[in-house]
């Protein structure tokens, strides 16, 4: 080695913000290993790199002893003090014995740490950026397919979408653009691990806060969000500000804000209805598009008895139960529905 590798250590240094004292030490302790096995286990040494030159020299520590039994490791008083007159009895010398051919061990030595270090070095920094965007979104471009994952590119690292987090019904092509949600971000010996969904209701939370400047401002606060991915959704808003209509905002002008998240969502409707801290008015609108006529409560069950024109029943209940389903799990209440007629049926017979 030479200065020509302690100057490329240093552009190392600035480039990928890898120290270089910590790397010369880290090729210091692994020529130790490299010394051992090729020159002789027993003996105790030392690996000094000069830092301005490059040169790489090697020490055998000895203890200073009265007779000599094994070599490797010790040496006499006598010779001892014929490097130094201070030394003792217990002192450490250190001999050179730099091996004539040790040079090119040492460059190969050195080569591999570096290589290895700047890897180590790359993904820790590919770690600590992405660690820092879970629970966020970012737009990534579809690799390929493996047993059903999708691994997509997000520039600097392949991240995958497992078959669990992928949207039914959604076809992914290789060299789509899509938005992904970053679930978790997990560090291996092969570097970090990202894990995206496009199910998650985080998703659609993200989305919002990208498309509606009065979410992103915190004037409307998204207060709930119920999600069968890939066919509806329930998101319930609310405004502090009194003049700023919080649904409205989210549809935004003819609707051009909702829409632009479902093109996004490949054609996944999402219901915007309006949060309130009245538990009767909350569920009365979580069952929006359906017209409610009265809805009772019981605060400590949080259940909810909702009565809906006739002609809204089926509405209000939704395909398969969906509608129903959404809204008692954006409100967080258990919800009965009954149409107009069956309601006063029940309360006739009562009578």
């Amino acid at each position: 080695m030479n200065s020509e590798f302690i100057e490329a250590l240093e552009e190392l240094e600035k480039e990928k913000g890898i120290s270089k004292d910590i790397l010369l030490e880290a090729i210091e302790a692994a020529l130790i290993s490299a010394y051992r096995k090729n020159f002789g286990s027993a003996q105790n040494v030392v690996v000094q790199i000069e830092r301005e030159t490059g040169q790489v020299r090697v020490f055998a520590k000895k203890t200073v002893v009265e007779k000599v039994e094994d070599e490797r490791t010790e040496i006499s008083l006598e010779e001892a003090r014929k490097i130094n007159l201070n030394f003792q009895v217990g002192d450490i010398v250190e001999q050179e014995v730099t091996p004539k051919n040790f040079g090119r061990i040492a460059a190969q030595t050195a080569k591999q740490i570096v290589v290895q270090r700047i890897r180590e070095a790359e993904r820790s920094i590919i770690y600590e950026e992405f660690s820092g965007k879970e629970d966020d979104i970012v737009t990534g471009i579809v690799q390929r397919q493996e047993q059903k994952n999708v691994f997509i590119d997000l520039g600097k690292v392949e991240a995958i979408l497992t078959p669990a987090e992928q949207m039914p019904n959604e076809e992914y092509k290789q060299g789509d653009r899509i938005k992904v949600y970053i679930t978790e971000v997990r560090r291996t010996t092969k570097g970090p691990q990202i894990l995206l969904s496009r199910t998650h209701p985080g998703l659609l939370k993200r989305l919002f806060e990208l498309e509606v400047p009065e979410i992103h401002d915190g004037i409307v606060e998204i207060k709930s969000i119920a999600r069968e991915a890939g066919s509806r959704s329930k998101i319930a808003v609310y405004s502090k500000n009194e003049n700023v209509d919080p649904v409205g905002a989210c549809v935004g002008p003819k609707g051009m804000r909702v829409q632009a998240i479902v093109n996004e969502l490949k054609g996944e409707k999402v219901d915007i209805v309006k949060w309130d801290a009245d538990s009767n008015e909350y569920v009365a609108n979580a069952l929006s598009p359906a017209k409610v006529i009265s809805v009772t409560s019981n605060e400590e069950e949080k259940v909810a008895q909702v009565v809906v024109p006739d002609y809204q029943l089926s509405l209000a209940i939704g395909k398969e139960g969906q509608n129903a389903r959404l809204a008692a799990k954006l409100t967080g209440w258990k919800i009965d529905i009954k149409s107009e007629s069956q309601y006063n049926a029940e309360n006739n017979k009562n009578l």
